[in-house]
């Protein structure tokens, strides 16, 4: 007879049994929880991923803002102080910890002659994983005074056969009668309007006024801070050096002044004016009589050259300007030091245009004293620059009864005094100059100047920038 097991036994059978179930639980288990485990591994270094990716680029935006505060106090840098090609490389601190947590890289590519857009790219990295990094490539630009379509310091008086494309502002009175498409800008809150803007001056006006139709008049705005006009005035001997060291200068012609030809395959051809042809007594818009002949006759071939490399021609005498402009360039009409009686003009004898309207080519035209369509020039006339009558005006002088038929600024014009391409009597019948003109402003201009132009005292301001 088989003897019965005694409980021990029967406990250590039943602990045997029971390990087994726990040996295939936990199998069990383990086969369900390792791809779990794997998965939130991965998740897991995904995230540490993220985090170091965010980290990186918010180093590179450190590097960003970095060279922005460096532009903005050593506005000419673009080799990070160093005066050495880069990258530029700068530790990383954290403001909280003070330790250095990773690095950014800057390349810095400076604005092409003529432009203000520097181009930055900053790369950043952290310490904890160096191979993980991120970009960003942002464009800071300084806009220039040609910014404006039209800039005065003294009264304008835009017609209801004007058309103003672009930002205008007076530092007097406006009165505006014709159509424009961006801020109409005076500087007075109100003023006290001459007779020469026309009934019912001389009145006490709003610093801007006139008939133009109410969606227009939205873009009025009065007052507003003033422009400092002086700070127009480019420095001439500045400028004057650069053309004598890398442009092209020009000393008194000991004749009538220079024409200057702007020639379709770039190049630029420079006479000297020997004879002028006769002009009828003309009044300007001070009410200044004339006598002087404004169209040349004869002229005398100096030369044929490509526009010079710094875009800088400096004629210390009259300086008749026309053609096709291919290229960047800046014509000044200057003498030094500033005299009224004797500070040249700039005459437009005739059509000036770019090869192409993209911002590739573009003209300066900077005047010491006037800038003068002559009385000769086209019936339907187009000029294409950014013009400053620094210290005169930009006009066609008033001939009695002589008539044309429009004329068309595509660019910018900055003047002192009293500008006017036509001109109109008590009952607002046009008596002279062009009976239509249009004013359209060329965008390109804002952050691609002519070379040596005046720039905003805004300094470097953020246009763009794009991340990886």
């Amino acid at each position: 007879m088989q003897k019965e097991k005694s409980f021990f036994s029967r406990i250590h059978s039943q602990g045997g049994a029971v390990m087994i179930y726990l040996i295939i639980v936990i199998f069990v288990f383990m086969m369900i929880m390792l791809p779990v485990v794997s998965v939130l591994a991965g998740k897991l270094k995904l995230l540490r991923t993220a985090i170091e990716r965010e980290a990186a680029i918010q180093i590179a935006e450190a590097g960003i803002n970095y060279y922005q505060w460096h532009l903005s106090h050593f506005p000419s840098d673009y080799t990070d102080g160093t005066g050495q090609p880069g990258p530029y490389l700068h530790d990383y601190i954290d403001k909280d910890t003070q330790n250095n947590v990773g690095r950014f890289s800057l390349l810095i590519v400076p604005p092409q002659i003529g432009s203000t857009i520097t181009t930055v790219t900053s790369t950043g990295w952290t310490n904890f994983n160096p191979n993980i990094t991120r970009s960003i490539t942002a464009r800071f630009g300084v806009p220039s005074f040609t910014q404006y379509a039209f800039l005065s310091n003294d009264i304008m008086w835009i017609g209801e056969d004007e058309e103003i494309s672009g930002k205008l502002h007076s530092n007097n009175g406006i009165r505006f009668d014709g159509i424009g498409n961006a801020p109409i800008a005076s500087a007075k809150l109100t003023y006290t309007c001459p007779s020469s803007q026309g009934s019912p001056c001389p009145a006490v006006k709003d610093g801007v006024w006139g008939s133009a139709p109410q969606y227009v008049q939205s873009f009025w705005k009065f007052p507003v801070p003033a422009v400092d006009f002086s700070s127009l005035t480019s420095d001439l001997a500045a400028i004057k050096s650069l053309a004598q060291s890398g442009g092209f200068y020009l000393p008194p012609s000991s004749e009538q002044g220079y024409s200057l030809v702007f020639n379709a395959d770039g190049t630029f051809s420079a006479y000297k004016v020997t004879k002028l042809q006769g002009t009828p007594t003309g009044w300007d818009v001070n009410g200044l009589a004339h006598n002087e002949d404004t169209d040349y006759k004869n002229r005398s071939l100096q030369f044929t050259s490509a526009l010079p490399a710094n875009g800088v021609i400096y004629v210390e005498d009259k300086t008749w300007v026309e053609g096709t402009v291919r290229g960047r360039v800046t014509v000044v009409a200057a003498k030094l030091p500033y005299d009224p009686s004797s500070a040249p003009t700039i005459y437009i004898p005739n059509n000036i245009i770019y090869s192409a309207k993209d911002g590739a080519d573009v003209l300066g035209l900077i005047s010491q004293k006037d800038v003068v369509v002559t009385f000769r020039a086209p019936d339907v006339l187009e000029i294409n620059a950014a013009i400053i009558s620094q210290n005169g005006s930009a006009q066609a002088f008033y001939y009695p009864s002589t008539i044309k038929e429009s004329i068309t600024i595509f660019g910018s014009l900055m003047t002192f005094g009293q500008w006017t391409w036509s001109w109109v009597n008590p009952g607002g019948q046009i008596i002279s100059g062009h009976k239509n003109t249009y004013h359209i402003y060329d965008a390109n201009l804002l952050y691609g100047p002519p070379p040596s132009f005046p720039l905003s005292a805004s300094g470097y301001e953020i246009l763009d920038w794009v991340s990886n």
